[in-house]
């Protein structure tokens, strides 16, 4: 923006990981940010969900081949090294059995150990389940640019805290659960709580009373 001299921008970032539940399955976090300096404001759009990222180091090409295909090749591209993880020398943009199969055979006879490290490729044109996680960012995005202030009009009144307190179905107490979503204004300090629709109760399993 600064070099341009523009005064709107969008970007966008994507992370891979465990997922945050159980830290046991791959996990893709996609953020978008749009950036208008001419109201001062950034708003920002994210969207997570499983996804593919698995890895396999192995000298059969048989054992390489299944690994493929549970990675979801070819429209989920693929990743060579010879040796190991760390090894510069690298290929990508592999999309085709033909490819794939004759980096394969290249990586074996670079590597000392004749070992070849195979990965999904994440980079997102690479990557369908990263596209789709990209497009739900977006779709967030949007929903919150077309979203105004009640009070300036200024685009991204959006959820800024939501507040706990849910009472329980069988002894009334305020659970964890949420109650109430509290919408703010990215430019003013206009605040609204809204109660969501809906909900009066939650399941006395959610209560720590009923069920600590």
């Amino acid at each position: 923006m600064e070099l341009s001299g523009l005064p709107l921008g969008l970007a966008s970032e994507g992370a891979f990981g465990p997922d945050p539940m159980a830290g046991l399955f791959p996990w893709n976090v996609e953020l978008l940010v749009f950036i208008d300096d001419e109201r001062g404001i950034e708003v920002t759009g994210m969207a997570q969900q499983a996804t593919r990222f698995a890895h396999l180091l192995t000298d059969d090409w048989e054992q390489a081949a299944q690994f493929a295909r549970q990675a979801g090749f070819p429209e989920h591209h693929l990743v060579v090294r010879p040796q190991g993880q760390d090894d510069p020398r690298i290929e990508k943009s592999l999309a085709t059995w033909t490819a794939l199969e004759a980096a394969f055979r290249r990586a074996c006879d670079w590597a000392e150990n004749g070992q070849v490290f195979l990965e999904n490729d994440l980079r997102a044109h690479a990557h369908p389940m990263r596209m789709e996680v990209i497009r739900l960012a977006t779709v967030d995005l949007a929903a919150k640019l077309n979203s105004p202030c009640p009070a300036c009009g200024a685009p991204g009144f959006q959820v800024v805290e939501r507040l706990r307190g849910l009472p329980c179905a069988a002894c009334g107490a305020p659970t964890r659960e949420i109650r109430a979503d509290i919408h703010g204004c990215l430019k003013c300090d206009h605040r609204e709580t809204r109660e969501r629709v809906g909900l009066e109760h939650t399941d006395p399993g959610r209560c720590d009373f009923c069920n600590p």
